[in-house]
């Protein structure tokens, strides 16, 4: 019996499966070879990976090093700063001498800072600074801070057709870090100034010393008189020999004035003994026309007056009795007793009454 014949493209189709199927022996190299390869390549890759990762990590770390750096310590350079030391004495007129408070001197300081310690030593602590005037109203933002610009722009220049605004030494040669202000006035008011203030301040030429910054520095707001306002101001303390129109609430040449004028009470030292003698005869004698208030803001300002250490005694029932004790003005301080003093708030009552005699 005859075998049937395959049709030709059978056997053709049949070989081709074969040939595209790949051997086992095939698959197995190719595995093997793609496990050398990625042995091969997989510490590269890591080596890469990891070198990445770490440059961006350094970055990133350096990033926030220098921000917190910047919010915590905004520079490292060093920075200086000048202070006053003292405070201004109140009221300022024109052309009288700018002092510290009690008549002083006013001085500045430079400081380092960051300690707040003066700068003793270096070119820097024998610097020259200037003094200048500035708005009142310049604050400088809420910590204080400014740059030079800001402090130059509120520089106040003296007013068209007038003399420079300060007057006498403006610059001032620190010694040790310490300046010291000598004579310095004032040649106009302040009424003309957008504040109705002026401040002091100091500064260096361009705000920098050797290309280090050097924080300028400023004093409270203040206003500037006219002299002639001098003339009528009130003193702080008074003085005994003040005429009495130096105390608060007493015009000169008004009607308290001419009141107490007519009574013989020229000065604070005659306006204190009628107080402490007889205080209802001076309080009829300045009348209704002062009020209570007004009473007892003049009484207040008289008794700042300072009387001195001297003491007088006054023996009413002879020497071998008890005497009083009494200051220029007449105020009673004690009383003697057998040779001690007994000050008069521990008198008796009836001991007070020595008092009137």
């Amino acid at each position: 019996m005859a075998q049937k014949r395959q049709p030709e493209g059978g056997k053709a189709g049949s070989d081709e499966k074969r040939q595209k199927l790949p051997s086992f022996r095939a698959i197995v190299e190719k595995a093997i070879q793609l496990d050398q390869l990625q042995k091969l390549l997989e510490p590269l890759v890591r080596k890469v990976v990891k070198e990445e990762v770490e440059s961006a990590l350094a970055n990133h770390l350096a990033s926030m090093t220098q921000q917190c750096g910047k919010q915590i310590f905004p520079s490292t350079s060093r920075t200086l700063q000048l202070q006053f030391n003292n405070k201004l004495s109140l009221p300022i007129f024109t052309g009288s001498r700018i002092e510290g408070e009690d008549c002083s001197v006013i001085t500045i300081a430079l400081v380092d800072a960051l300690t707040g310690q003066v700068v003793v030593s270096g070119p820097e602590s024998s610097m020259k600074v200037e003094i200048v005037v500035l708005e009142g109203d310049f604050e400088g933002g809420e910590e204080e801070s400014w740059t030079y610009e800001e402090f130059r722009s509120n520089i106040v220049r003296e007013r068209e057709g007038k003399r420079l605004l300060l007057t006498g030494e403006a610059l001032v040669e620190l010694n040790k870090g310490i300046g010291m202000i000598g004579e310095l006035s004032f040649t106009d008011n302040s009424s003309w100034t957008r504040s109705r203030k002026f401040r002091l301040g100091a500064k260096v030429v361009d705000g920098y010393f050797s290309g280090t910054r050097v924080r300028e520095a400023r004093t409270e707001p203040f206003m500037v008189k006219d002299h002639r306002g001098e003339l009528y101001k009130k003193h702080y303390p008074p003085s005994l020999w003040d005429e009495v129109w130096r105390l608060e609430k007493i015009g000169k040449d008004g009607a308290f004035h001419k009141r107490l004028s007519s009574e013989n009470i020229n000065t604070v030292k005659d306006f204190l003994t009628l107080l402490f003698m007889d205080a209802t005869r001076l309080r009829n004698i300045l009348g209704s026309g002062m009020s209570a208030k007004m009473w007892e803001g003049t009484v207040e300002h008289a008794r700042t007056c300072t009387i001195g250490d001297q003491l007088h005694v006054y023996h009413p029932n002879g020497p071998t009795k008890p005497g009083v004790v009494f200051t220029v003005v007449g105020q009673v301080v004690g009383l003697i007793s057998e040779q001690h003093l007994i000050a008069f708030d521990d008198l008796s009552d009836n001991e007070k009454k020595l008092k009137w005699l």
